[in-house]
């Protein structure tokens, strides 16, 4: 996993980018921000510049020198317009892929010129010792350019850090140089960093390391990272952590294909501070982000990111766990919650949550004291620093305390006594007092000489603690080591590396635990520094620790780690300090080598800590004496003139008591911290305030430092004081070191400047120390030295204040808070501030000052929580919550808790308050919130209380428990009490149901709406809401009723119900019913909601819908053919969920359907009418609720079927017939032909739709089409449902009509409004089932075609043969009776041919006289002036004229290239039987001039009855339209014909030129006067011409590959489509005719199937839903149609050869289905018991086939006698419980009065005690009981005589039982018992 780190964290530079690497600093990528956000421009220049750098373009611009000197390493400027320049020097840093040392370009500012100054020759001559290779370039990659590569030189071994030369520079340079050298953080430009600066992204960048940082970084094994504060090991282990997540993702993304399995890493990052926890986390998802520019993925952003959410001005350890997204137990852990950043306290707990067991006896103590708890005994009893120097120091015997200093004794406590390593081998996890007072001085110095004074005090506080019950946190580590090494596995996997950061912060054996979590045995980084452990409790160090770990690898004893081969881990030591300067670094290392001098086993031995950039000595303040004014007023001023420091301004002193003597002393003027509090901060500047005053080591004892000045410990220097000998008494000088510890945080938390101010004598020892070394600047009065105090913005002081809250040193955070002029963040940080002083005096104030302390922070805090963030405001309200349950005010603790949205907590403390109405309120209200145990906890504990209330409920004394008062009330049926009692204690269920049982289905919702909270209340509230409103509102209620009545009031009950917790089915119904109520009908709501019931077979529900949609039909007489089409797809789906009604064998038997009607279920064969329902109301008009008709009888099976059936079927047929009544008035179904073509209308009865000639399109046709079939479907469904319909001559006609505008639709008569080459069947919805029905329409037509009986017989004829021959129907033309048998003289032609059979031959015939045929029988037509439509006559001269054309083509040129460069209509070509060569031509003279004589009869004024057009009159407007049709066929016929065939163009010339009008009063109508007026030679043009204005494309260029034969330019020069074929019989797969499709789409089997509702055949229980009918999922498509029969006579007469098998097989099904029809008819006659009795058979037969029974007497007693038995039994229950229902004490007492009571009691008790025993009986012998497993015959007797008893115990059976039951009775009596 690590080795891909090397790519992962280092990058190339941007795309496009030379070979120079460019490292850019801070300063200029916040410039390059600020370009990019305001000047684009001139970002774009300075890209274009660093660009030229990194290809090594160093021209005279680019590199002009700045430093002015000539040694050192040059830095130089480029020019980048006017006054900008970009600064940058040649550098030369670690290659990443070889290793070697590479040049790189370092640009330092880019800045105006003037403000270039002589920092760069400070720079320059600070970086004068990095060697040549800075200065070095490689000759020019071309001579005489200025284009140089990067030089690479071999890895130089010589020391990072060089001390530099003195600079003379000012302060402010000194910064600037510190800042530009040491802080400074440069990244390389890559593409990820352009990515940013385009997105405008402001995130971090991963920067350049050093040498030793990458090796760290680089590292394989586990490792020791050492070093002193500020030399970036923290950095070093983030950059480790994200190269193995980057290497991780870069695999993940494929470009690792060697370890194609390679798992998620699991990090894990491990400190003591949660601060620098969070900061980590935040660096690291900054760090990602930047990756995820350069096109990572953002998971791993997204999820930091809404764990680390900003969570504003809080406490972050005041954050409860579940709000941090990470869980609660270690083992919960997944992989995406990976890398982890964690405390190790959090970590703690969260291995104690998964080891210890909370309800087991031996841990739950321990458990209680690891988990995060509120209870404010809890909370005390973890025993910190303060807590211990607080509540217990003052506790210890005096002569123990006097003297030491409580936080060396905590430490030494913590860190020695419980926390080394020696602790583990000790039972109770601490050394006894001979280990301890027997530790060697050398690696334990502190307390050497005082082992057992140290060891008094431990014991007197383990004795203490042990009274309190409290604990520290070594105990936390022993109790969770002690389970873990004891045998018990951690649970949960472990992490793959383990990162511990300032590891000297924890104990030792934390360490151990740590290491248990850690698989990997190379996957260990522990860094930290042993000279700031300053943590109480800490006394460790690294060298421990790795002898620690080391033991830990080999030791066998412990089954844990025994497997683990032993790794020793790498160490490294940072030295290069990157937080502070020389100057101060030198002076912190001085204190590092005077311990490692003295007391070298107390401290890691390290490298000396230096600093790159020489800086400002510490300033040592001395020399006032007493007499003296007091040099306070020198470095703070005098009084009332006191200077003020600034935010990054700090001063340090001992303890918290220095602290407030000098703030007396000296006032508010900066902030003022001690050494502890300073702990993790930095500071500019740093005032050291009588750090040696304030010592408890003595001078005596602080003069052995003098022993490590040159000469003094010697003796040379006789004028320094006497050195004491060290050696003599180590132990006395423990103390000393411990000071020098401290003293060494105080001097690391300056970064600039440190002052050092002490008087006292005790200070000498380390002033001369200094001095003698040079690394201090002595000062003492007169001496000029610069202001100590620097002002700061009021940001300085806002950032300030925030980090000093976030380190909680609220008292500094709100001195900066004011002086930023932010009073809530002041008012915050005294809330907290409150707090901690409340904290401090627990255990040392009195209890009632500890309330106060409390509560007077609780109220800050509530105050803050008024006006903050909602994220902010919740923690506030927590933590108040937390402070109030500390002052025992319970109320406004669960307030708080309420309003900080912790539900649960909340509802504990209001009932700790005794406020058990808030309580219920709670957990009613919040109960999704509230954990289940918890509720029913608190639940309970109020339920207890109400029923202590005598004013609420009968007192809790009158039942020793409430299931014996439940059971009373029960008993006797006082369910007036009951339901009262079950509300009282929130049974809201209970009482529910009982109303529901009592008939009272409204008292019952509003019960179950009482507890809104509990989601099965909600969801039976609306179960039982639905379930009357289907019985009050069933199928076809009036809207009206709805608004009133019962109605009304469940409708406004059901705007009460919370629609969260339903079904979607419960949700849709719910707003079906509040939909319908409203005043004006919306009908978009009620479709939407039928389609969604569609969807999920809900069709009862989905009917209802659409019945009030279509209960009164939209108007949609202007709407679109879009709007119409869906109207009817939407009708459609309504009539067929009423066909599937209709059609069903068994409808009642479905729950949906009974719902639906208003139908209800008595039993297996009992049913009853709801009032109002639907099947009762009269079939005229929709029913309504309000017909008072009723029928309480009740209904067999057979009888409600039938009544439903009918009743259904005649809605349909009544429906259907307003719809088309509706159609009927519709224009959408037709066009005006006169709009079409001359753009008016001047008809104003006219009922056809106007539509201009530019808006015809395909889509047009298509749609048009699409209506009428979907009308169709429509149609057949109602002729399906009423079969006997069909043989009506009004339905003919009805059909016939249809048929007719269907024709129109397929064959309008204009050619500019489409034909069936336009036909596209993907663009109709359901087109199949269409073509379906329409199939077996036309067929039926044609068998119910009479000639002598219809006027219009030659019109219908010629349209059904067309519409037959398109779509597959040729056949039924052939058998019918009007062609085999006809009869009108008039259609015969001499010699006695049928002109019908003529036509017919012409469409569908493939022989040789069958256009011979059809000019025959258009000649008759004609001449004859036989009564025809125009229409359909212009059709089938174009059909016969088409096929002379082709034909012609053919028998000039009979190969392939025959039809080459026509130009046809697409609509001439689609027929197979056109393309014959065969067929005869010779009368194409006859036909041009029958078209001759029709054109003038056209052209004459005289009207003829003959021709006739649907809709309109024949007009001169519509004679002209026809006319122009018939030229333009004449001009294609003479365009296309063979040029031999010139005398055939030339009479078409002489035809269109006859058109020509003579009379010049009278000219050619427009609309053929080209035609008329054309040359022969431009009949294409004119044609051509007329079609410009039309959207339909209808020509085709035909073009032959590969002929011979020219190709006309003028129909390519015209854009005519071309079609290309090879050979001709491509030509119909090229046209690819949507009629092939129609054709075919059906076998022809299946579309002559038609079944008829009276003889369907049975449905299947898979097939047919129970509901309203096996739907499909989309509500406006629903399956296939049905289609009606045909009657026997009309059926055609075909000769089938059928076998004698497949008679055999037709006889068998036909006796099968015979059979089943049978069963079904008795089935439905049956009575009720027979119902009854069969149901509970198919039962036992079920259960006997399934559990095989074996066969014998006791199987034939099972089948047999046992249904009779059980259908008695049954109703003897059923008599029981009407009975029971006549003892209601409450109503006959009110009636008969008390005196009667015990008799009642008595009755009631009775019949309870004679139901149950029914029950039981009934449960004994239920066929599914494990009574009849053992087949005991004898067993089955007893159980007959026990029914009988049962039966004759029955209240008002005694004389006897009813008839039908004793007869029932008989039958199992006689059958087992005797």
């Amino acid at each position: 996993m690590v080795q891909p780190m090397k790519t992962a964290l280092y990058f190339d530079n941007a795309d496009g980018f030379g070979e120079w690497r460019i490292l850019i600093g801070t300063n200029v990528t916040k410039k390059l921000r600020e370009l990019r956000r305001n000047d684009q421009k001139k970002f774009r220049v300075v890209y274009k510049k660093i660009k030229e750098l990194s290809n090594g373009q160093f021209s005279d611009d680019n590199q002009r020198r700045l430093d002015g000197v000539l040694s050192g390493v040059p830095v130089f400027e480029a020019y980048i317009e006017r006054d900008l320049r970009l600064v940058y020097q040649i550098d030369c840093v670690l290659d990443c892929d070889t290793d070697m040392q590479r040049q790189v370009i370092r640009i330092y500012e880019i800045c105006p010129h003037t403000q270039l100054n002589r920092i760069w020759d400070a720079i320059s001559r600070h970086l004068s010792s990095k060697g040549k290779e800075c200065a070095f370039r490689n000759k020019p990659v071309h001579p005489g350019n200025a284009v140089y590569l990067p030089a690479v030189f071999p890895p130089q071994v010589h020391d990072v850090v060089v001390t530099p030369p003195s600079l003379a520079l000012g302060d402010q340079e000194m910064d600037q140089l510190h800042f530009l050298l040491v802080l400074d953080k440069y990244v390389t430009f890559s593409q990820a960093l352009l990515n940013g600066l385009i997105a405008k992204n402001d995130v971090q960048h991963v920067f350049e390391l050093t040498p030793q940082e990458r090796k760290i970084v680089e590292c394989t094994t586990s490792c020791y990272v050492l070093g002193r504060s500020g030399t970036g090991k923290t950095t070093t282990m983030l950059f480790k952590m994200l190269g193995i997540q980057r290497a991780w993702q870069l695999h993940s993304e494929g470009f690792d294909i060697s370890r194609p399995d390679l798992p998620r890493p699991r990090q894990i990052f491990v400190t003591k501070s949660s601060m620098l926890a969070n900061k980590v986390e935040e660096y690291f998802m900054k760090l990602l982000e930047s990756l995820s520019l350069a096109g990572c993925t953002l998971e791993e952003l997204a999820r930091l990111n809404s764990r680390h959410a900003d969570r504003g001005l809080v406490d972050n350890d005041d954050a409860p766990d579940t709000q941090t997204g990470i869980p609660q137990r270690y083992s919960e852990l997944e992989d995406h919650h990976f890398p982890l950043f964690l405390t190790f306290d959090r970590l703690a707990r969260m291995i104690a949550s998964d080891i210890f067991d909370a309800d087991h006896p031996e841990t739950k103590h321990i458990a209680k004291l690891f988990m995060h708890s509120h209870d404010a005994e809890v909370l005390d009893s973890f025993v910190s620093y303060e807590v211990f120097v607080n509540g217990y120091w003052p506790h210890f015997p005096q002569h123990l305390t006097k003297g030491r200093d409580p936080w060396l004794v905590f430490g030494e406590i913590m860190g020695i006594i419980k926390g080394s390593e020696k602790s583990l081998e000790f039972d109770d996890g601490t050394l006894d007092k001979a280990a301890y007072c027997g530790l060697p001085s050398r690696s334990n110095p502190t307390f050497s000489g005082q082992r057992e004074t140290v060891y008094a005090i431990f014991e007197a506080y383990s004795k203490l603690k042990r009274q309190r019950q409290h604990h520290d946190v070594a105990d936390r580590s022993h109790a969770i080591l002690k389970t873990l090494l004891g045998g018990k596995s951690l649970k949960g996997r472990q992490v793959d590396f383990l990162y511990v950061d300032e590891a000297q912060d924890n104990l030792l054996i934390d360490a151990l635990l740590l290491r248990l979590l850690c698989s990997n045995p190379k996957g260990l980084f522990w860094a930290g520094d042993t000279a700031q452990t300053i943590s109480a409790g800490s006394s460790f160090r690294f060298d421990d620790l790795k002898a620690f770990l080391y033991r830990t690898e080999v030791d066998q004893a412990s089954h844990i780690v025994r497997e683990r081969a032993v790794t020793q881990p790498v160490s490294f030591q940072l030295a290069i300090n990157y937080r502070s300067h020389g100057g101060i670094v030198n002076c912190a290392h001085s204190v590092i080598e005077l311990i490692s001098r003295f007391w070298p086993n107390s401290i890691d031995s390290l490298q000396p800590e230096r600093g790159i950039v020489d800086g400002l000595k510490p300033v040592f303040f001395s020399g006032w004496e007493k007499s003296t004014a007091r040099y306070e007023q020198f470095l703070f001023g005098a009084p009332g003139s006191h200077i003020e420091f600034g935010a990054q301004q700090c001063i340090l002193v001992r303890n918290e008591g220095v602290k407030e003597n000098l703030r007396e002393q000296v006032g508010d003027v900066g902030l003022i911290m001690t050494l502890y509090e300073s702990k993790g901060l930095e500071f500019n500047d740093v005032l050291l305030y009588n750090f040696f005053e304030d010592s408890n080591v003595d001078l005596s004892r602080w003069r052995v430092i003098l022993a490590a000045i040159a000469g003094v410990a010697g003796g040379h220097n006789h004028s320094r004081p006497q050195v004491p000998s060290f050696e003599r008494d180590e132990s006395r000088y423990a103390g000393v070191c411990s000071e020098l510890k401290l003293l060494y945080v105080g001097i690391t938390r300056a970064r600039k400047r440190l002052w050092i101010i002490d008087k006292s004598d005790k200070a000498e020892p380390m002033k001369l120390f200094w001095t003698s070394r040079s690394q201090i600047q002595n000062c003492i009065p007169g001496t000029d030295v610069s202001h100590l105090a620097v002002s700061s913005s009021l940001e300085e002081w806002a950032e300030s204040g925030h980090s000093l809250f976030q380190h909680k040193r609220y008292t500094q955070a709100i001195h900066c808070f004011r002086r930023a002029n932010m009073p809530r963040e002041v008012r915050i940080a005294e809330a907290y501030h409150f707090r901690e002083l409340a904290r401090a005096t627990v255990g040392v104030s009195p209890v009632g000052e500890q309330r106060r302390a409390f509560a007077k922070a609780a109220d800050a805090f509530v105050k803050c929580s008024s006006e903050a963030p909602s994220r902010e405001r919740l923690q506030y309200y927590r933590t108040a919550a937390e402070c109030y349950i500390r002052a025992a005010d319970d109320r406004k603790a669960a307030d708080a808790y309420l309003n900080a949205e912790e539900y649960e907590l909340a509802a504990k403390r209001y009932r700790k308050a005794g406020i058990f109405n808030r309580t219920v309120d709670v957990l009613k209200s919040h109960s999704k919130k509230i954990s289940r145990d918890c509720a029913d906890e608190l639940l309970t504990v109020c339920r207890l209380y109400y029923c202590s209330k005598d004013d609420e409920k009968p007192p809790s004394l009158l039942f020793s428990s409430i299931e014996e008062e439940l059971e009373f009330l029960e008993a006797y049926g006082l369910d007036v009490a009951l339901v009262v009692l079950y509300e009282s204690h929130g049974k809201y269920v209970e009482a529910g149901e009982l109303h529901l049982s009592e008939d009272r289905p409204l008292d019952a919702i509003r019960v179950f709406l009482k507890d809104k909270a509990n989601e099965h209340a909600v969801r039976r509230a609306a179960d039982i809401l639905l379930d009357c409103s289907w019985k009050h509102c069933s199928f076809a209620v009036a809207r009206q009723v709805l608004r009133s009545g019962m109605p009304k009031t469940l409708i406004s009950l059901s705007h009460q119900l919370p629609l969260d917790p339903l079904s979607l089915r419960a949700r849709n119904e719910i707003k079906m019913f509040q939909t319908a109520a409203v005043e004006e009908l919306d009908r978009v709501t009620l479709e939407k909601l039928a389609e969604a019931f569609m969807g999920r077979k809900e069709n009862g529900a989905a009917l209802w819908c659409l019945n009030h949609v279509f209960s009164s039909l939209p108007p949609l007489l202007p709407a679109t053919l879009e709007n119409f089409a869906l109207f009817l797809r939407k009708f459609y789906t309504y009539s067929h969920l009423f066909y599937t009604v209709a059609s069903h064998n068994d409808p009642v038997s479905g729950r949906g359907i009974r719902k639906l009607f208003g139908i209800v279920q008595l039993s297996d064969d009992q049913y009853v009418l709801q009032p109002g329902s639907f099947i009762l109301a009269t079939p005229s008009g929709a029913s309504s609720s309000n017909d008072e008709q009723t029928n309480a009888a009740p209904h067999s099976h057979g009888q409600i079927t039938n009544a439903l059936k009918e009743r259904v079927r005649l809605h349909l047929r009544y429906q259907v017939d307003a719809e088309i009544l509706f159609c009927h008035n519709a224009k959408v179904f037709s066009q005006c032909l006169l709009y079409v073509i001359t753009g008016s209308c001047d008809n104003g009865k006219c009922k056809q739709q106007r539509v201009s000639l530019s808006s015809l399109d395909s889509a047009q046709y298509n749609a048009r089409v699409g209506i009428h079939l979907q009308q169709m479907r429509i149609l057949q469904l109602v002729y399906s449902a009423f079969p006997e319909l069909r043989e009506c001559n009004s339905i003919k006609d009805d059909i016939s009509g249809w048929i007719a505008h269907l024709y129109e639709a397929f064959f309008p008569p204009f050619w500019a409004q489409g034909s069936l080459a336009n036909l596209n069947w993907s663009s109709i919805q359901r087109s199949s089932d269409g073509i379906r029905v329409m199939r077996n329409w036309i067929r039926n037509a044609i068998y119910s075609l009479e000639p002598r009986h219809s006027d219009n017989f030659l019109t219908d004829i010629l349209r059904l043969t067309r519409l037959s021959s398109a779509f597959g129907e040729s056949d039924a033309l052939r058998n019918a009776n009007c062609v085999r048998h006809p009869c009108p003289g008039m259609l015969f032609r001499s010699p006695g041919r049928y002109i019908v059979a003529d036509m017919i031959d012409s469409v569908q015939s493939s022989a040789e006289s069958s256009i011979s045929a059809g000019t025959f029988g258009l000649r008759h037509i004609i001449r004859n002036n036989l009564r025809v439509h125009l229409s359909v006559l212009c059709d089938c001269i174009e059909e016969v004229l088409s096929a002379y054309v082709i034909t012609l083509r053919f028998r000039n040129n009979p190969g392939a290239d025959s039809l080459h460069d026509v130009v046809l209509p697409r609509s001439w070509l689609i027929r197979n039987n056109k393309l014959d060569a065969r067929k005869e031509v010779k009368l194409i003279d006859h036909l041009l001039d029958d078209i001759q004589y029709l054109l003038e009869k056209l052209r004459s004024d005289s009207t003829e009855d003959n021709l006739w057009l649907t809709h309109t009159n024949v007009t001169p407007v519509h004679r002209s339209v026809f006319i122009a049709r018939i030229c333009r066929m004449l001009c294609l016929a003479s365009y296309n014909c063979p040029p031999r065939w010139a005398g055939l163009k030339a009479k078409i010339s002489n035809m269109l030129t006859h058109l020509r009008s003579n009379d010049p009063t009278r000219l050619t109508p427009n609309i053929y006067r080209k035609y008329a007026e054309a040359p022969r030679e431009g009949y294409l043009r004119v044609i051509v011409a007329y079609d410009e204005k039309h959207a339909i494309p209808n020509l085709l260029h035909l073009v032959c590959k590969g002929t011979k034969l020219g190709t006309s330019r003028f129909a390519t020069g015209w854009h005519i489509k071309q079609l290309s074929y090879s050979r001709l019989e491509e030509l119909p797969t090229l046209l690819a005719s949507p009629l092939i499709a129609a054709r075919f789409s059906l076998p022809e089997e299946v579309s002559a199937s038609v079944p008829q509702l009276a003889i369907s055949p049975p449905a299947k229980p898979d097939q047919v839903d129970t509901s309203v009918g096996n739907e499909p999922t989309k509500a406006h498509e629903p399956a296939g149609d049905v289609e009606g029969s045909l009657s026997d006579d009309q059926r055609p007469v075909a000769n089938f050869v059928v076998s004698e098998k497949e008679e055999s097989a037709v006889r068998l099904i036909q006796g099968v289905y015979r059979q089943h029809c049978r069963r079904q008819k008795r089935r439905l006659e049956r009575s009720t018991l027979e119902a009854e009795r069969s149901a509970i058979f198919a039962a036992c037969l079920k259960r006997a086939r399934a559990s095989g029974l074996a066969r014998g007497i006791y199987r034939l007693l099972y089948l047999g006698p046992l249904p009779h038995l059980l259908l008695a039994l049954n109703k003897g229950i059923a008599i029981a419980t009407s009975v029971k229902a006549t003892t209601k004490i409450p109503g006959r007492l009110r009636r008969e009065g008390h005196e009667h009571l015990e008799e009642l009691a008595r009755q009631r008790t009775e019949i309870s005690s004679t139901l149950k025993r029914g029950y039981e009986l009934r449960k004994k012998l239920s066929p599914d009981s494990l009574f009849h497993k053992n087949c005991d015959v004898e067993a089955l007797k007893d159980a007959v005589l026990q029914v009988k008893e049962f039966l004759r115990r029955i209240p008002g059976t005694a004389m006897g039982v009813p008839e039908e039951l004793d007869i029932e009775l008989s039958v199992a009596y006689k059958a087992v018992v005797t």
